[in-house]
């Protein structure tokens, strides 16, 4: 049975032929009272640079690479683009991602 996505977990998303479907980040989910009924998701790559707003977290069993989190990748968009959970950030992993999104926004 299929549950509802929490932030910092990782779930795959079909994003359909025009863009690469790939793990993403989830960091807000619709509620109820939410404007729009959009999830709020950040990438996954394995390409790793080193750069600023990417969150390196090695490699995760359930990841077939070392990969990192790119904060400056945001998205939203259908919750149905989210196919299957792949797993869940450690707790010191999503607060470093969280870290990295204040760096960015500037918060």
């Amino acid at each position: 049975m299929p549950t509802e996505p929490r932030p910092g977990e990782v779930w795959f998303a079909d994003l359909g032929l025009v863009e690469k479907s790939r793990p993403v980040l989830v960091l807000a989910y619709p509620q109820p009272a939410d404007a729009r009924a959009l999830v709020v998701v950040a990438p996954l790559t394995s390409q790793i640079r080193g750069l600023r707003g990417e969150v390196v977290l090695g490699k995760p069993p359930w990841l077939p690479k070392p990969s990192a989190v790119n904060v400056q990748g945001l998205a939203s968009f259908d919750p149905g683009k989210l196919t299957r959970r792949l797993g869940v950030l450690l707790p010191v992993q999503f607060g470093a991602v969280k870290d990295s999104l204040r760096d960015l926004l500037g918060l």
